[in-house]
Order: C-alpha cells, then structure tokens, then sequence
C-alpha cells in the first residue's frame, strides 16, 4: 500500500466518478473552492501496485474551540476491504494530528445499516453530536423516464406542472456571471422571508467559479415577463446531479416555477450520464415543527425514494479537548432544531 498527497486533477476525478456513490463532495474542484476561501486542504491517494484503490478528501477548519477536519462524502474505497478501510482512517489520525486537529469528523457514502455503525464503532469513531453535509436525503432514479417520474409523483405536484406551463414561464440555464449575481441577490431575499441567515455572495461566488471551471455547475433561472421567478444552483458530477441550493421569490411561489426547473435539470442530468437526481437533505414526515419540513414535502412530493447515509461520526485525536467540542455543539444542536 502506498499512500500520497494527490497532485493531478484528471487522476483524481476519474477515480472518484467510478464510483457509483460518489458525489461533488469529494470532487477536485469542490476542495479547490475551499482553497480559495483559504482553507488548508488534504488530498489522499491510495495505491496498490499502479492502481488506485482509495480516496479522500478533507479541509481543516478552525473553530474557537479548535480545529477539525471535515470529510464529507468520504473515503471513496471498497469498505469490505478491512485492511484499506483500516490504512484509510490510520492516514486520516495522521493527517489530522499534522494539521493540530482535534477531531476528524467523517460522513462516508455508505447507507445506514447496523454493518455501517457497527464499523464506524470497530473504527473507534464516535456519533457526531452535529451533522456534516446532508445524512436523509430524497433521490430520483434516472433510469426511469420523464414519464415514470411523474407518474409517481403527487397530483399536487403534477398540477404545478400543468399551472407552470400556463404561465408561459421561460426556463433557461447557464453559466454567466449575471446568472449568479442575480442568485445571490435573490438569496438574501429568500433567506429574508423564510428567516435563515443568506450564504455570503463570496461563498457563493467562489464556488460557483471552481465548478463552472470543470464545467460541472449550471444556474437554472425561471422568467414570466423578464422578471426572475426562482433559480437552481445544480452540479452535476460522475453518477449524480444535485440539487445544491434554491431559491424563489414570493411571485415564483405564486407561478409554480420551482417544479419545471428540476424537470428541466432532469433533462441534462440524463444526456450527461448521471444515474440519479440528489434533491438533498429532507427531514422526516412527522417534524412537522423542523425548519426543513416544509421544503422536505415540497421534495417528497416528486415521489423520491429516501436515502439515509452513515451520520457522521469523529475520530477523536485530542480527546480533553473535544470534550468541549462535544459539550459546545450538544448544546447548539438543541438550540437550532436541527
């Protein structure tokens, strides 16, 4: 096994797309657009002989009461290959004692199952007490049809269709700097009317431009008369299209506009390859008090399946330490409901 700080995007990326699970979470131009926040970056490669057999990915951030490192959406690697799997997060305590981590906090590609736990238990991780990146989410199967898709889903959500086309609402998609001007300023409107704190128009900006750099990012924008009624801001990498934010104004919730933005994201999703359609993070149907409830139906309502990932879970490198991270975000996590 040699293990080495990955240097070639084309090597990295090709590995990481042949692997039915993954996702832009562990994609080269998603860490380069943490490098140009400022973010210290790790990059793993694993070898047997000439071939890769494993990945990951992770940034250091730095909180007041320490740093982590985050790996989202990793390690790519075959997890019944115990003695990978165990050179993996053997790599993963060594570069985070490196970087003056106190924790390394992972959220593999890998269903929840009691196999899943029970591994992340042998590992010696402990359950993170705050999520990393999305644990529930809804997913459409790209190998069915247009048709197949709408026939299962609501007649709620079939009906915005038929309202949407009545409307002579414009849908179109690209790649410009207006379109992701026009998204951030739609953002702060969003965010203002459903009472969530708005991303940075820098957060937002940079990473649209790492992945408008590897030609996997397009902003979906919907119009009635020149007016923007909503946007999507998809990426689309290896097996999977995301559906990473949206927003609307309050005329586009009139419209219906939301629903013909996705079947139209669908359509590329489909010519470029992808096998299925990541609506991201829902919750479940009975917290009804969540933030996220609403839009959860919104996303149910195309008839998804439900995927659970592993949650998760932190290699504890300092353990005093994260003793206060653990207390810290306990806490938090009561407070924001989530």
């Amino acid at each position: 096994m040699r293990i080495v700080d990955a240097d070639n995007r084309k090597k990295w990326d090709d590995f990481i797309k042949s692997h039915k699970e993954s996702n832009f979470l562990q994609s080269w131009d998603f860490y380069e657009f943490h490098i140009k926040r400022g973010k210290k970056v790790v990059r793993r490669l694993f070898y047997d002989g000439s071939r890769i057999v494993g990945a990951y990915a992770g940034v250091v951030e730095t909180a007041k009461r320490g740093r982590y490192m985050a790996i989202a959406g990793g390690p790519i690697l075959d997890f019944d290959n115990r003695d990978l799997v165990n050179a993996a997060f053997q790599d993963i305590r060594e570069q985070g004692l490196k970087a003056g981590c106190v924790f390394a906090r992972v959220r593999p590609q890998l269903k929840l199952s009691s196999k899943s736990l029970a591994l992340m238990a042998e590992l010696g991780l402990k359950r993170a007490p705050m999520y990393l990146s999305v644990e529930f989410a809804g997913i459409l199967d790209l190998n069915k049809s247009e048709e197949e898709i709408l026939a299962g889903a609501s007649q709620g959500f079939r009906r915005k269709l038929r309202k949407a086309a009545k409307n002579n609402i414009e849908i179109s998609a690209d790649t410009l700097d207006t379109s992701i001007d026009e998204f951030c300023r739609l953002e702060k409107l969003h965010a203002e009317r459903q009472k969530y704190v708005a991303f940075s128009d820098d957060f937002l900006k940079k990473q649209f431009e790492a992945f408008r750099e590897g030609g996997e990012v397009l902003i979906y924008t919907a119009k009635k008369d020149e007016e923007v009624l909503a946007q999507n801001f998809m990426i689309f990498y290896g097996p999977e299209a995301s559906y990473h934010y949206g927003v609307s104004s309050q005329l586009g919730t009139k419209y219906s506009a939301a629903p013909l933005l996705h079947m139209e994201a669908m359509k590329e999703a489909r010519a470029r390859g992808c096998i299925r359609y990541n609506l991201w993070g829902i919750v479940e149907p009975d917290e009804t008090s969540h933030r996220f409830y609403g839009v959860s139906e919104f996303k149910r309502s195309f008839g998804c399946s439900e995927l659970r990932y592993t949650p998760a879970h932190d290699l504890v490198l300092k353990p005093l330490k994260y003793q206060l991270t653990w207390a810290v975000e306990t806490v938090r996590k009561k407070k924001r409901h989530v």
